[in-house]
């Protein structure tokens, strides 16, 4: 085979430092748009971005040569450092750790769906709540 082709879907939670409420409705979608961007600038495609108050989802198409770590540390320092640039807050930080979860090319469209509706899902349950199942009903320990 004369090139690399790769379909590597990749889901990732990351949530504020201590998990606090800063991201601001007023702001969320210029957030949301300057993630897709950071990512682009990489060569990683952003399938779709979402999030409420305290975290941010993101579903991406990465090529075989990103590393996720790299990726999230690069995108979180600098989406923190423009959230304080714009002044949005100006104490701004990411939590230090992340979630990501690789998402077969036969789920992208239910985990894009999954993301567009935040909003609803945290009315019933947060965050919290929400990525502990998720890890026991994969299998890891939600535990450190």
């Amino acid at each position: 085979m004369p090139s690399t082709f790769s379909a590597l879907y990749v889901h990732v939670i990351f949530s504020t430092k201590d998990r606090l409420p800063l991201i601001q409705s007023r702001w969320r979608e210029r957030l949301h748009s300057h993630l897709g961007a950071v990512l682009k600038e990489r060569e990683v495609i952003p399938i779709a971005i979402g999030g409420v108050a305290d975290h941010v989802h993101i579903l991406m198409r990465l090529k075989a040569v990103h590393a996720p770590a790299v990726v999230v540390r690069e995108l979180k320092a600098v989406s923190s450092k423009w959230i304080r640039k714009e002044r949005f807050e100006p104490l701004f930080g990411w939590q230090e750790g992340y979630g990501a979860f690789s998402v077969s090319p036969t789920n992208v469209d239910a985990v894009r769906a999954y993301i567009a509706n935040q909003e609803d899902h945290h009315r019933k349950r947060t965050a919290e709540e929400e990525f502990r199942d998720f890890l026991k009903k994969i299998g890891a320990d939600p535990e450190p």
